[in-house]
């Protein structure tokens, strides 16, 4: 008997999709012949060859109405934000005013549909965390057609937890849950042959995926970007952007000697003696904003010639069976991302896009920018920098033993940031209604009162 059966068997009896169960199975596989997937500086050069967003858009015209008709917006919705101290959906939380994540990307589908005339589809990818309380959400929408789970869902899958010891399917009959986890968001492309949505798409004509972070309100549908799409005969577009130095130890673009082909390097995969490079960000300039644009019909045929499976790289995560208790056992939870798809596409392509089109809320430093006036939003739900801005995106740097929960901004105020260059906060303040800030500011207050930030201009360097 395989070391894999009782995994094939669990998932199984789980209702796990064989395509689930096929993608684990190469994963298990690399775990056990203790594949390191390491990528040396040796085997890669930087990827120079990037085209600009800037100049794709400005010089291709919009996409028509049957181009539109032709495409699927899909956001990754299986996040709970719990580093936020959040226990629902991460696309639920409040982001300016009583709008949401959610109620802001239904709003931009519901431009597209009526500016192109057709009912452009919007796939949710949910997770067994999210799915319930995202669609009771949707009802909202319901005569929209946004609340049909048969419609909008698309399911992220559930793998087995690893016994570090024996490698064999991790057991806690006591709360059976804590025995499966989520493979990460590389679980898109079995989701979607698993769950028949690939095959339903491409039978209704959709040839073309737009897909993005749900939490990334800068990445919208752009329709002259669709026609360049389109017409370039790509079948895989990662959106990039330039590495600064906050990125230097998140992974980056490179091109892999051996083929040309486009890869991407996680600091996982960076053998010690060349994290230098891995760092040097005049080197290795981008890194994916896990923005991307699939021709679905190139992914199918991938997917038949490597016997349903996309061959990603696995990413190995050692934590304990009960995250909540340190004692439990050691386990192996496996994952791969999405945007490692890049290696498994020949013709693959990346564009570098504005910081505008990457808006990640991450931390509440990130929110409380997102909720400021720096950040526009119009009525149907856009997302960009103020005009004021000129293209620069504030810094905002808030004290994380005091504001690391999303509940702890109630307190805080909201300033007005439209003239900020950069904010760092270190101590306890609430900033009074009519409080501007300017410029670079460190405001800091060592006292366990807190500070009023009375109305008025308060400027910086």
């Amino acid at each position: 008997m395989s070391t894999f059966t009782p995994f094939a068997e669990k998932m199984e009896s789980a209702g796990v999709s064989a395509a689930a169960v096929n993608a684990f199975s190469r994963c298990y596989e690399a775990l056990v012949s203790n594949h390191s997937g390491m990528i040396p500086e040796t085997d890669i050069l930087p990827a120079d060859q990037v085209e600009d967003w800037q100049d794709i858009t400005a010089s291709t015209p919009a996409a028509d109405k049957d181009l539109i008709s032709r495409c699927v917006c899909i956001k990754l919705n299986g996040g709970l934000g719990t580093s936020m101290g959040l226990q629902k959906a991460k696309s639920l939380l409040k982001v300016k005013g009583e709008d949401t994540f959610l109620d802001l990307i239904v709003r931009q589908v519901k431009h597209l549909r009526s500016i192109s005339g057709t009912p452009v589809r919007l796939l949710l990818m949910n997770s067994f965390s999210t799915s319930a309380d995202t669609l009771a959400y949707l009802e909202k929408y319901a005569a929209d057609g946004f609340a049909d789970r048969a419609e909008v869902e698309l399911l992220q899958n559930r793998v087995p937890k690893i016994l570090a010891d024996g490698l064999s399917p991790a057991s806690c009959p006591e709360q059976p849950e804590l025995e499966w986890c989520p493979p990460g968001h590389g679980d898109l492309y079995p989701a979607l042959l698993g769950s028949g949505w690939l095959d339903r798409l491409l039978e209704d004509g959709v040839k073309y995926a737009f897909v993005s972070n749900s939490d990334n309100l800068g990445a919208q549908l752009d329709m002259n970007f669709l026609r360049w799409f389109a017409e370039s005969g790509a079948p895989f577009v990662m959106e990039v952007t330039r590495r600064t130095e906050a990125d230097r130890k998140g992974g980056h673009l490179a091109v892999r000697k051996s083929d040309g082909q486009l890869i991407l390097r996680e600091v996982a995969q960076c053998p010690d003696e060349d994290i230098p490079e891995f760092q040097n960000i005049s080197r290795h300039r981008y890194f994916n904003t896990n923005t991307l644009w699939i021709r679905l019909d190139a992914l199918k045929e991938i997917l038949d010639a490597n016997g349903g499976v996309l061959p990603l790289p696995m990413i190995r995560n050692k934590k304990t069976l009960n995250p909540r208790d340190p004692e439990s056992a050691p386990v192996y939870q496996l994952e791969t991302a999405m945007g490692a798809g890049i290696e498994c596409f020949p013709g693959a392509r990346a564009v570098n896009v504005p910081r505008s089109r990457f808006f990640p809320v991450k931390t509440t430093s990130d929110l409380f920018l997102l909720r400021s006036d720096a950040i526009a939003v119009d009525e149907h739900g856009n997302v960009a920098l103020a005009p004021e801005r000129q293209g620069n995106t504030p810094v905002v740097d808030l004290d994380s033993k005091l504001y690391k929960l999303v509940d702890s901004l109630d307190g805080l105020g909201l300033p007005s940031l439209i003239g900020m260059d950069k904010l760092t906060l270190r101590g306890r303040f609430h900033f009074q209604d009519g409080a501007v800030l300017r410029g670079t500011l460190l405001m800091e207050n060592d006292s366990d009162e807190t500070k009023e930030i009375l109305p008025g201009v308060y400027a910086g360097a």
